[in-house]
C-alpha cells in the first residue's frame, strides 16, 4: 500500500510532501473511524440495556462491541506506531511525534493508543464496582469516567488521524487531479464520521440534562451553548468544506436516528427489581437534539462572513446558534413531552425506565421545578449566550490548531 511521505525540507521551514507510487489512505485510519463507530453504538446500546433490563454483566453484547472498538483502535494504532519506529523512512520519522526518546507515532495515533488502554482498564473496574455497590445512579460513575475518557482518546484520535492525512494531501501535486479529488471527498467523510461520533458521545454525556423535561428551562440551554458550539466550531474550521459543521451534525443525528429506532426491535425485559413499568422490548434512549438545524445556518453564516476576525465572527456565530436551538428545541421538547403523536416508534417519547412509574403525573407535562418566571428565564438565557459566545471562541481556536496538524 502506498503512503504518503514527507521528504527533508530543501527550504528553511519548509516541507515538502512527495508520493511513493500512487496516494491511498492508509488502513489504520479505516480501523480507528470504525472503532469510534463501534465504541459509541455499544455505549448507546449498553444505555438502552440499563434502562430495559437492569444489570449486565462484564461480557454483556454491548460490552463486547465496546471492547471491540478498543481492540482494534488500540492494535492498528499501535502497529502504525511500531511500524513507523523500526521500519518507517527518516523523512517519515522526520515528520511524527516522538514518544519516551524512541517511538515514533502520529499524533492521532497516540491518542487511540491511550484511549483504548484507558477504556480496557475500565472494565475489570466497572465490573468489580457492580459488584461491590450495584447498579450505577448516574452515567459518570467512576468506571465509566475511565470509559468515557477513553472512549474521547479514541474518537479524538480517529478524528486527528484524518485530520492530519488530510493536510498532507494539500501539500503535494499528483499526476491525476481527480484522483486529488476522490481521495479528498473520502477524507472529508472520514472527517465527517469520526467528528460525528465524537459529538454524540459529547451529548451522550450530558444528556441527563439535556432531556425533554428539561426542554422549557433556562439550564437547558446553558448546557446546551457551552457544550455543543465548541465542538462544532472546532470541526468546521479544522477541515475547509463549506458543510463541515450539518454534515457532523448530520452524522450525529443520523446515528442516534438509527440506533433509537433499530435497537428497541429487540425483545428485552427487566430483570432487577422493583420492576414498576412491564415491557417486553428494548427501551430507546433520547430522540436527538435537532442540532443540524442551528447547525446548517452555522455554515450559511459562518461561509458568508469569513472575512470578519474571529472575535465578531464567534459573536455572529453564538447568538445564532441560540436563537435557532432555543426556538427549534423549545417547541419540539414541548412535541415530545405533550404531545400524543409523539408517543410512537417514530419519535419514542413513551419509553420509560422499568423502575419508574409509568403512572406519574410529570411523565407527560412539564413538572413545576423544570418550569421558571420570565425574569428567571430571561436571566439563565443571558448566561446561555455567554456560554455560547465563550464555546464558540474557544472551537474557533481550536479549528484552527487542528487546521495545521500534519503528524
Amino acid at each position: 500500500m502506498s503512503e504518503f511521505t514527507i521528504s527533508p525540507p530543501p527550504v528553511e521551514g519548509k516541507r515538502v510532501v512527495s508520493l511513493q507510487g500512487s496516494p491511498s489512505i492508509p488502513v489504520y485510519i479505516y480501523a480507528t473511524v470504525f472503532a469510534s463507530f463501534c465504541v459509541i453504538t455499544g455505549l448507546i446500546w449498553d444505555i438502552c440495556w440499563h434502562i430495559s433490563i437492569g444489570r449486565d454483566g462484564l461480557l454483556s453484547p454491548p460490552h463486547l462491541v465496546i471492547y471491540l472498538g478498543a481492540v482494534v483502535a488500540g492494535l492498528f494504532s499501535g502497529f502504525e506506531i511500531l511500524r513507523r519506529t523500526f521500519r518507517g523512512s527518516v523523512p517519515e520519522k522526520a515528520a511524527s511525534v516522538k514518544i519516551w526518546g524512541f517511538f515514533y507515532s502520529s499524533l492521532g495515533s497516540l491518542f487511540c493508543v491511550w484511549g483504548a488502554l484507558s477504556m480496557l482498564v475500565s472494565a475489570p473496574f466497572d465490573d468489580w464496582w457492580h459488584n461491590t455497590y450495584g447498579l450505577d445512579v448516574t452515567i459518570l460513575s467512576p468506571p465509566h469516567t475511565v470509559l468515557v475518557l477513553g472512549i474521547i482518546g479514541i474518537q479524538f484520535g480517529a478524528m486527528i488521524c484524518v485530520i492530519a492525512t488530510k493536510n498532507q494531501l494539500k501539500a503535494f501535486k499528483p499526476a491525476s487531479f481527480e484522483l486529488r479529488k476522490v481521495l479528498d471527498k473520502k477524507l472529508f467523510r472520514l472527517f465527517a464520521l469520526s467528528a460525528g461520533f465524537l459529538l454524540t458521545i459529547w451529548f451522550t454525556l450530558l444528556s441527563e440534562e439535556l432531556g425533554r423535561m428539561q426542554t422549557h428551562s433556562s439550564g437547558y440551554y446553558i448546557f446546551a451553548s457551552a457544550a455543543f458550539p465548541i465542538l462544532l466550531m472546532a470541526a468546521g474550521r479544522a477541515v475547509s468544506h463549506k458543510w463541515t459543521v450539518t454534515a457532523v451534525a448530520g452524522v450525529y443525528t443520523f446515528l442516534m436516528l438509527a440506533t433509537f429506532w433499530i435497537i428497541p426491535l429487540f425483545p428485552a425485559e427487566p430483570k432487577l427489581g422493583p420492576i414498576l413499568n412491564h415491557f417486553d422490548h428494548y427501551q430507546g434512549y433520547q430522540f436527538p437534539l435537532l442540532l443540524i438545524i442551528p447547525a446548517f445556518v452555522l455554515d450559511r453564516l459562518r461561509n458568508h462572513y469569513a472575512y470578519q476576525n474571529d472575535w465578531k465572527l464567534a459573536l455572529i456565530l453564538a447568538t445564532a446558534f441560540l436563537l435557532v436551538f432555543l426556538v427549534v428545541q423549545w417547541f419540539f421538547g414541548a412535541f415530545l413531552m405533550e404531545s400524543p403523536y409523539a408517543r410512537n416508534w417514530v419519535f419514542g417519547s413513551h419509553y420509560w425506565y422499568f423502575g419508574n412509574n409509568p403512572d406519574w403525573e410529570y411523565r407527560y407535562k412539564y413538572a413545576p421545578w423544570n418550569l421558571e418566571s420570565t425574569p428567571d428565564f430571561l436571566k439563565g438565557i443571558g448566561i446561555a449566550f455567554l456560554a455560547a459566545l465563550i464555546s464558540t471562541r474557544i472551537g474557533l481556536a481550536w479549528g484552527n490548531w487542528m487546521h495545521k496538524i500534519q503528524r
